[in-house]
């Protein structure tokens, strides 16, 4: 016998998701605000990119080009890779997403780490199957935890490399030892997003793990280093059945044409990515040194952005120190829900906002830098 519902009532476990929560973007009461909780590049994005984008807002009556064959072939030339097993996205989470959706069913697990990206829990979720958290060493991805978890009902495995909070990375060789660990059937998702930013000669952002596999993706976005944010743009390179499947489920006209001409004219300038990475490189260590002077610990990073811990005292914790540098219009990331209760993610912003923060701390902490 069936049982009359009164309302409509989500699927189960729909309910169960804790919904992403977005970093704060204001500071009432400040005059001047800047907001270093996003991981957005402090440059902007590329004239090139910006010309583009005007030019498609001119033809809003048509639809997008359903394939992104530009971009793709952009892609495509500045990473020397076939298009054909490039794919684009309404950002990377769409992507993500569409990996869950097409690769896991209720009953299924997939694996993330305990201080992963919040959408890979959401998106697993969201398919019926089950989050398996594995362990991280030292901030780090532990190949060793994520192996050890593996069960007949795994699936998929994401992890972040580099990390997002922690701004940590492992190198080549432990992703291909994960991948050879892991069951053929089992999709390995390296999330590539901060690949721009690394300066580290044992890193590969996955383009070779992927190239010589049949389970492993990478999936990039024009959010950070690029800085199309606002446009939503992700990629993503795998396999051709992986391709193939993905493309079945996806939405027809799933990029505008402003994202696919303004990432294509983006990727293509290159000189502009390499200022940007320069000037991220120099603040990176500015910003350690200074936070590591006055006292603060600061997990070492390759990415944008610096996970600053606080001392364990009474007014000196993170949530004191957010409501300090929010009073003084520095906005960072509190990153509780990532495991770290204790501590804030800072983006590296334009030159006048690092030096404000390192200042503010400085009297936050009763030692002025």
């Amino acid at each position: 016998m069936s049982v009359e519902m009164s309302k409509p009532v989500p699927r189960p476990g729909i309910l169960d998701i804790a919904a992403y929560v977005p970093g704060k973007e204001h500071a009432p009461g400040v005059a001047r605000v800047y907001k270093l909780s996003s991981n957005e590049t402090p440059l902007g994005a590329s004239p090139r990119a910006i010309e583009a984008f005007r030019e498609a807002a001119g033809h809003l009556e048509r639809y997008p080009d359903g394939q992104a064959i530009e971009l793709r072939e952009a892609i495509a030339a500045v990473h020397g890779l076939n298009p054909a097993n490039i794919m684009c996205g309404n950002g990377s989470d769409e992507l993500l997403g569409l990996l869950c959706h097409v690769y896991l069913s209720p009953g299924d697990e997939g694996i993330i780490t305990e201080h992963g990206f919040l959408v890979y829990k959401i998106q697993i979720m969201g398919a019926g199957a089950t989050p398996i958290v594995v362990k991280e060493t030292d901030h780090t991805v532990d190949v060793d935890a994520i192996l050890s978890a593996v069960t007949d009902r795994t699936k998929i495995v994401f992890i972040a490399n580099p990390g997002n909070p922690t701004g940590t990375y492992i190198p080549v060789s432990e992703v291909r030892r994960l991948q050879a660990g892991l069951p053929k059937h089992v999709v390995l998702v390296l999330d590539a997003a901060y690949a721009e930013y690394v300066r580290r000669n044992d890193y590969e952002s996955g383009i070779e793990v992927v190239s010589s596999n049949a389970n492993v993706v990478m999936t990039r976005t024009f959010s950070k280093v690029y800085g199309l944010a606002a446009l939503r743009v992700g990629w993503m390179y795998a396999p051709a059945e992986i391709i193939d499947a993905l493309n079945r489920v996806r939405g027809p006209f799933n990029m505008n044409a402003s994202a696919i001409a303004a990432g294509a004219a983006a990727i293509r300038d290159q000189a502009f990515v390499q200022e940007a990475t320069s000037f991220n490189q120099m603040w990176i260590e500015k910003v350690t040194g200074a936070f590591e002077t006055i006292g603060l610990k600061v997990t070492p990073s390759v990415t944008n952005f610096v996970l600053i811990h606080f001392p364990d005292v009474d007014g000196k914790r993170a949530a004191d120190a957010d409501d300090f540098l929010t009073s003084r219009g520095y906005i960072l990331r509190a990153v509780r829900s990532y495991g770290f209760p204790n501590s804030l993610r800072m983006s590296i912003g334009p030159e006048e906002a690092n030096r404000g923060v390192i200042e503010a701390l400085g009297e936050f902490m009763g030692r002025p830098a």
